[in-house]
Parts: structure tokens; C-alpha cells; sequence
């Protein structure tokens, strides 16, 4: 469990911040927080529990019993009061064959080997969501900076518009326009607070938190994507994926519940050995006795066939489980790929151009030689670009938490990360 939360703090690439205030949350506060309190990863104890003692109640063998028959007593004529009674006094038990003791035993081991990679599969969704959750707070935490910046520029056109309408160079139409901008900012601001503090809800709600209203600060997304398997070593480690490997435990399941329905066939012997007492004679007699089904074998046929089935069918459940995981990774690889380049082109080429682009609109238009609506354009233009460069990163990551999940391997564990706020 510990290899897996270590590995999704990894492919997140959010690794635990040098000296952390108290207001901050790494991913890796968040995975602890709720490994220890989320109630399904809980629930895993009383499982395991219970499959103990089903191991144990498995290696039982069936019990002896202890018998006391009286007959003849009390009777009539001859036979008045119990001068004629008969007591028996027996030990009985069934004498198993075939190995079902073993079969048994067997088949209970096997439902608790195969409750450890169900709950390494739970675990490995249960910390991708986390993962997820984490990245929505910090994508909308990232936004904050962005619009603030985007607020003090929209209030630097609205006083130079201002001042351009009150030296009779622009129409009043434009400071409108500009003050309107900067409203419009302004709620987007308030917007995107609301958004964030419900994105935090949503993520204390993961270890039981349901009534934190202070919100602490997250690293930031990731600028610098690790490196990517190829589709090949790709295929090669989902191989190794709980969800992949829990067919291995299915099928060892399957073979033991086919063994055990294979040791109905073999009949077991129920057996009785005990004392008879007569009163009549005062005389005592060893009783013995054996009994056993018939057509044991016949009607076990059933029960074998429909286990030898349901192994069988396991052949195909895997090779459709490994399409349809493969398909999942390739698609999570794809847009992992494509985010990141998309991401670094609007970092490398295009975000440097526009805000060149956005500083000389700026300066031409305090000198008169650009109009409002062409400087602001530039400026929604650059805003534009920044979101959709944190937009870019956000999905990469979540594709990064994608691949983490179905791998349960983690990618770059020497990637640069985003800096703390």
C-alpha cells in the first residue's frame, strides 16, 4: 500500500515541499489523510478478518458426535418398567475422502489471497481520485495569480481610456467598455473563489472533512512533464496492474473451487461404534455400524462441469480485460503526449509573442496610435493563452493520473515540479 501511495505522489509530480507551512497540503499530506480515515479502505480489516476465520472453519473436520439410545423402557407385560430396556451408548462421525479437508482449506486460502489485489485495485482508484481532486483545488488555485494579474491590467486600460475620454482623444463609448471589463474580471474572480472552495469540499470530503471552511495552499501544477513510456513497455507494465493481476487469483479460486467439487465424487463413510446394555441379561454388546451414499460420483458431474466452465471462461475474461485496459493506456498516453506539447508550445512560442504583442498595444495606445478595442483584444488574447496553458498542464497530469492508475507504476520521479505557493 505504502509502494502505491509513494508512486502516485510521483506521477502527480507533486513531491512533498521542503519546509511546508501550516496552511499548506502536499499530495502527500492528502493520500495519508486518507489511507487512515476513508472508511472503504477501512473496511478491509473486518474483511480480512472474516476470510481468517473462514480459513480456519475450513480446516475444520466434520465433528463427533455422541449418542445415547434407550429402547423397550418403560414397556408392559414382560417387558413392564425396564427390565427389557436396551441402552446404547455410541461415537459416530464421517470419514472424509478425496481430500476434501485439503479442497476446502484450499479454496478458503485462496478468497483471502486474492482480498490483498482487490484491495491494492481499490486503493489505486481510491488515491487516482484523490489525485484528481488535489489537482482540481490546485488548478483552480492556479487561476488566482492569472486573473488578479489580468484584473490590474483591465484597471490600467480603464484608467488610460479614462483619461484619453477626458482629454477628448477617445469616445466615451471606450471607458465604458474598459470599466465594464474590469466588472467583468472581477466576477470571474469571485467565481473562481467559489469554484475553488467547493473543489475543496469535494476533496476533505475523501477523509471525512466536511466542515473546513479554510482552505490551505497547494503546490502548484507541474511545468515540465516526466518522460513517457512507449506503447510497448506500456503493454508490458500493465501486465502488472491489480486489475490484470487479479485474474491470477481468480483462476487459482477457480481451480480450487473445481478441486472440491471434483471430492464430491469420492463418498464418505458415516461411522458408528458404541456399547449396547440389556437389561434382561444384564449383558453387554459392542454395536458398530457404517453407512454411504450412492451414486456419489454421478451426481457430482454437475458441480464439476459448471466449475470446469467457470475456468474456462476466465481465458476470455482476461484477454477482454487486457483489451480494454491496453485501450484505456493508450488513450491516457495519447493525451499525455498531446497536452504536453500543446503546453509547451503555448509556453515556448506562443505566450512570449503575445505578451510582446500586449506590451506594445499598450504603449501605442497611451500615445494615441491604437484604439481601446484593439489593445483589449491583445489583452483577452494574452488572458486566453495563460488559461490555456494551465488548462493544458491540468490535463496532462490528469492523464498522468490515468496511466498512474492503470500501471500502478509511477513516471518521473525526477520531474520538475510546479513551486509552492
Amino acid at each position: 500500500m505504502r509502494l502505491l501511495w509513494t508512486a502516485f505522489a510521483v506521477v502527480a509530480a507533486w513531491p512533498a515541499l521542503a519546509a511546508p507551512a501550516a496552511s499548506e497540503l502536499t499530495l502527500d499530506d492528502a493520500l495519508d489523510r486518507v489511507i487512515q480515515y476513508h472508511p472503504e479502505l477501512r473496511g478491509y480489516a473486518a474483511r480480512t478478518a472474516a476470510l481468517r476465520a473462514e480459513v480456519n472453519l475450513a480446516g475444520q473436520a466434520p465433528p463427533l458426535r455422541l449418542a445415547a439410545e434407550l429402547e423397550n423402557a418403560p414397556g408392559s407385560g414382560a417387558l413392564a418398567g425396564v427390565s427389557g430396556a436396551e441402552l446404547t451408548i455410541s461415537l459416530a462421525g464421517v470419514l472424509e475422502r478425496g481430500g476434501k479437508l485439503e479442497a476446502r482449506r484450499a479454496l478458503a486460502a485462496s478468497r483471502l489471497d486474492a482480498l490483498g489485489v482487490q484491495r491494492a485495485a481499490t486503493e489505486l482508484d481510491l488515491l487516482a481520485e484523490v489525485a484528481r481532486r488535489y489537482l482540481e483545488v490546485a488548478e483552480w488555485q492556479d487561476r488566482a495569480p492569472l486573473l488578479q494579474a489580468e484584473l490590474e491590467a483591465r484597471r490600467d486600460i480603464a484608467r488610460a481610456a479614462r483619461d484619453r475620454f477626458q482629454r477628448g482623444a477617445e469616445p466615451e463609448t471606450s471607458a465604458l467598455a474598459a470599466d465594464s471589463a474590469v466588472i467583468a474580471i472581477e466576477l470571474e474572480i469571485e467565481a473562481r473563489a467559489q469554484a475553488e472552495a467547493a473543489a475543496w469540499q469535494r476533496l476533505a470530503l475523501l477523509w471525512g472533512e466536511t466542515d473546513s471552511d479554510a482552505i490551505p495552499d497547494l503546490a502548484s501544477l507541474p511545468t515540465q512533464t516526466p518522460a513517457l513510456p512507449s506503447p510497448a513497455a506500456l503493454r508490458a507494465l500493465l501486465q502488472r496492474t491489480p486489475e490484470l493481476r487479479a485474474f491470477a487469483d481468480q483462476q487459482r479460486l477457480a481451480e480450487a473451487q473445481l478441486r472440491l467439487a471434483r471430492t464430491a465424487a469420492s463418498f464418505d463413510l458415516d461411522w458408528q461404534l458404541g456399547l449396547r446394555r440389556l437389561q434382561d441379561g444384564r449383558d453387554t454388546a459392542l454395536v458398530a455400524g457404517v453407512s454411504l451414499p450412492l451414486g456419489s460420483a454421478r451426481r457430482a458431474q454437475p458441480g464439476m462441469a459448471a466449475a470446469d466452465a467457470a475456468l474456462a471462461a476466465l481465458d476470455s475474461a482476461h484477454a477482454a480485460e487486457a483489451l480494454r485496459l491496453e485501450a484505456l493506456a493508450l488513450a491516457a498516453l495519447d493525451q499525455a503526449t498531446r497536452h504536453s506539447a500543446r503546453a509547451d508550445g503555448l509556453e515556448r512560442r506562443v505566450l512570449p509573442a503575445q505578451q510582446r504583442a500586449a506590451d506594445s498595444a499598450a504603449r501605442a495606445y497611451r500615445s494615441g496610435a491604437l484604439s481601446w478595442l484593439e489593445w483589449a483584444s491583445l489583452q483577452n488574447a494574452l488572458l486566453a493563452t495563460r488559461m490555456d496553458l494551465l488548462a493544458a498542464r491540468a490535463e496532462a497530469q490528469r492523464a498522468l493520473i490515468e496511466l498512474q492508475r492503470l500501471t500502478a507504476e509511477p513516471f518521473g520521479a525526477a520531474a520538475n515540479a510546479g513551486d509552492a505557493r
